[in-house]
């Protein structure tokens, strides 16, 4: 791993307990990097801004949720769970209903709902909770302070903060797929320019499971084609009437007699409707991945963000906005904390979901999907019709597009050159 890495990183680990800074110890940290990563300012500038870290006033947590240090001493850890949740809820129910009037300290109230997430993340965590209890009685000395100067730190504090999951620091693959832990995470968004159907941002818990860690590409799609014939390409004088249904005209318009483009080996492959992206996933021993299961994996652990890797777009993460005007072989782009890549950008990806825009007014909070269970989904699917679910935006998507909590759709026979897919399969182990 490069030096840089090495400090992406640590940024990343400090933001998971610290997701706002101050402006001197974000001079510390580019300080550190200069020092002890031995790169430049601007490349540590860069991290810094990327990983979505907040510059401005410190924030004491408990303030945030109006409880204080000395309730927790005496708690139980359940005890002291459920005061945080009780605290979170309330105080986010009262700024779901105020709506959009200004706040007294300057905030919105979607930005006061993000620090309300913040402050709950950290103070329901043991570790973190300690942790950061240490660092408010130590007059806010911070992990910033840990492991930049050994002058004052002890080379026992130079442990790296612990993250939400172990996977996310080691990530766990398995014949080409990522092992995403279970657990919960918040999954849509409350920011005040995200669409309707991703409101409200709630918190969702899913089983663990394996995520293909590129979406399939045209050399693997290739491979089904050619054990299944019936899914190759005939265009407008398509004979296989019986799958006519499945996949419009234009289904792998830029193949070729069963041959994709030359040189696209790597490529994702696009063009590819929902019913043969199922039909790919059934003969691989897969499925496609529920909505709640691709938000968790692309969010790779971090809290809050829009991006896999902050809250600024970042073109030089992900194959977005045009900038390169068309689909880059996959892995081209550095993976996120669960060790997934191209999860935003390059190709938008296909879910198992049926479409509604509704979905989370009323959502299950444990392994939702809409439009029945997974086996039912999967037993019925050569006869759907109902849109299904997109996600991740295309080489194509603005920034707003191929956020992690914006949603799409399509008809499940349509194709077009932005649409391509991965698959899951369920934690066996």
């Amino acid at each position: 791993m490069s030096n840089r890495d090495d400090y992406r990183t640590f940024i990343n680990e400090i933001k998971v307990l610290f997701p706002t800074i101050s402006e001197a110890q974000r001079k510390k940290l580019l300080r550190g990097a200069v020092q002890q990563y031995n790169i430049s300012v601007d490349e540590a500038g860069e991290i810094l801004e990327a990983s979505g870290i907040t510059i401005g006033e410190q924030v004491d947590y408990f303030q945030v949720l109006d409880l204080s240090i000395s309730e927790f001493e005496n708690l139980s850890e359940a005890d002291s769970v459920h005061r945080v949740e009780s605290a979170h809820k309330k105080l986010y129910s009262e700024s779901l209903q105020a709506g959009g009037r200004p706040r007294a300290d300057g905030r919105t109230e979607a930005q006061w709902r993000t620090l309300l997430n913040q402050a709950r993340d950290v103070l329901i965590d043991t570790e973190r909770r300690q942790l950061y209890i240490v660092s408010l009685q130590n007059n806010n000395t911070s992990p910033i302070e840990i492991g930049l100067d050994e002058t004052e730190a002890a080379p026992e504090q130079t442990l790296a903060v612990p993250t939400e999951h172990d996977e996310i620091s080691i990530p766990t693959e398995k014949d080409g797929m990522m092992l995403i832990p279970s657990g919960e995470f918040q999954m849509g968004s409350d920011e005040y320019d995200s669409p309707d159907d991703e409101k409200p941002a709630h918190t969702v818990s899913v089983d663990a499971f394996y995520i293909d860690k590129y979406p399939v590409t045209n050399k693997q799609y290739k491979k089904f084609i050619d054990a299944n014939p019936q899914w190759r390409n005939y265009g407008i004088y398509d004979i296989q009437f019986v799958l006519r249904k499945y996949r419009d005209s234009y289904y792998l318009t830029n193949w070729y007699k069963g041959k994709y483009p030359s040189g696209r080996d790597e490529h994702p492959v696009n063009w590819v409707s929902w019913h043969a992206a199922m039909a790919y996933a059934k003969w691989v021993g897969k499925r496609l991945p529920t909505e709640a299961e691709w938000e968790k994996a692309a969010r790779g652990g971090l809290v809050g963000q829009k991006f896999p890797w902050g809250n600024a777009i970042n073109p030089d993460n992900a194959n977005v906005c045009r900038r390169v005007g068309e689909t880059t072989p996959v892995g081209k782009y550095t993976a996120n904390r669960y060790g997934v890549c191209d999860i935003i950008g390059n190709v938008s990806e296909w879910c198992l979901d049926e479409w509604d825009s509704e979905f989370y007014q009323y959502s299950e909070s444990n392994n939702p999907v809409s439009g029945g269970s997974i086996e039912s989904i999967i037993g019925t699917s050569p006869t759907s019709k109902k849109y299904r679910v997109t996600r991740g935006g295309s080489w194509n998507s603005t920034a707003l597009e191929v956020s992690v909590s914006y949603r799409s759709r399509l008809a499940p026979w349509k194709t077009n050159s932005f649409v391509g897919f991965r698959c899951v399969m369920s934690n066996q182990s």
